[in-house]
């Protein structure tokens, strides 16, 4: 059984940085790709960033330049290391795997599990 946790949110001003963590329990994390999601009330949520299991990644256009999405497969772990933050970077994140062997930029339905979330909020 997956399962995934997310820790690292808060809150911060406008220009700081948060490093987002996410442990992942079950089988074959190396095999999956991992992403990072938000949510806030108002847009819904987008895909943030994806790391492949060979370490290619792929980001949203609005966190490019500024956030970095990492694993740590030895340690079962992803990270979201997020910098220049804005008031819009505020959100509820998100970490998410997909079965094994489904490799990124399949969309979001490629993603079948997910955490509980962590708060995010930037203020100006």
């Amino acid at each position: 059984q997956v399962q995934l946790v997310e820790s690292g949110g808060g809150s911060v001003q406008a220009g700081g940085s948060l490093k987002l963590s996410c442990l992942f329990s079950g089988p074959g994390v190396r095999t999956r790709c991992m992403a990072w999601f938000r949510r806030d009330s108002q847009e819904g949520r987008d895909r943030v960033a994806e790391i492949d299991r060979d370490g290619s990644t792929y980001y949203a256009d609005s966190v490019k330049g500024r956030f970095t999405i990492s694993r740590d497969d030895a340690k079962d772990m992803v990270f979201l290391q997020m910098t220049s933050m804005k008031p819009e970077d505020s959100a509820m994140y998100y970490c998410a795997a997909s079965p094994p062997f489904v490799r990124c930029q399949q969309g979001d339905r490629a993603f079948h599990h997910w955490g509980q979330g962590t708060q995010v909020t930037v203020s100006s």
